[in-house]
């Protein structure tokens, strides 16, 4: 499989979080989300320093499905401009990756 995604975006709060990984697993948009247990987040918004919790997911996805997985993380993000960044994932278990596609299709 060569289109294979992880996609990162950060939330704040758990029960958000949780609600978005379960939905996009559910519509087929991911294969598996890991969402991680609250971290500090320290940036500039606005041209103010500001730090926040935030709990940090891991979506594994396809390419193909991008456009549709940015779409759902948009309509369920609280934020006015949400971290989504995609990487592609260029070598992994044949198996794990096989398991990606068969998941998302």
């Amino acid at each position: 499989m060569t289109d294979a995604l992880l996609v990162f975006t950060t939330f704040p709060e758990a029960e958000g979080a949780a609600r978005l990984a379960t939905q996009l697993v559910r519509d087929k948009l991911a294969a598996c989300v890991n969402v991680l247990p609250a971290m500090q987040s320290f940036y500039v918004w606005q041209d103010q320093e500001t730090s926040g919790s935030e709990h940090l997911l891991l979506i594994k996805t396809r390419d193909a499905l991008y456009p549709q997985l940015e779409a759902a993380i948009l309509a369920a993000h609280p934020y006015e401009l949400p971290e989504i960044i995609a990487t592609s994932i260029h070598r992994g278990l044949p198996g794990y990756l096989n398991w990606i596609e068969a998941s998302t299709s």
